[in-house]
């Protein structure tokens, strides 16, 4: 997990309690994901689909620098999802974490059910390697009796979400 934003919780990220607004947080973390999936998915025009349970483990206090970490978990037609995980610098002790965030590229009309691929390079070279392989093993006598088009195609939709 790479972990590059880091903030300085001050007063005004405060609750009443003297402990970091989960509202802030939850900020923040929307912010720096949709930068990481803008980044990944070459394209601007992503939005927050989906986020699964938010599991607050610990605090922060005011004057805490806390860092947020990103990963990809999975790369689908049109969407990547995300693990996110937060946690103090300096004691790295885990704040909270994120197991799921599904962000959608958006259409040239700019809504989420006009959704279009996305062109990820790791994506691309993925789906041409499985493609390889299948054919590969038709063609050394397995069972499977297909066309290369048959076979990518059995390998994008295997693929894609």
């Amino acid at each position: 997990m790479n972990f590059h934003t880091r903030k300085w919780v001050k007063p005004e990220d405060l609750n009443p309690n003297g402990t970091l607004f989960g509202g802030s947080l939850l900020r923040w973390i929307d912010e720096e994901a949709a930068i990481y999936a803008i980044c990944q998915l070459d394209n601007q025009r992503v939005v927050t689909k989906f986020m699964s349970e938010i599991n607050f483990v610990s605090s922060a206090r005011q004057g805490d620098i806390i860092e947020l970490g990103m990963t990809a978990t999975h790369f689908g037609r049109t969407s990547i999802t995300l693990r996110c995980e937060v946690r103090n610098k300096i004691t790295r002790k885990s704040i909270l974490t994120v197991e799921k965030m599904v962000f959608v590229n958006l259409g040239r009309e700019r809504r989420a059910g006009a959704a279009w691929p996305h062109a990820h390079p790791l994506r691309r070279r993925s789906v041409r390697a499985l493609s390889r392989n299948v054919v590969a093993g038709a063609a050394s006598g397995r069972r499977q009796r297909r066309s290369r088009h048959d076979a990518l195609s059995c390998v994008v939709g295997r693929v894609s979400t």
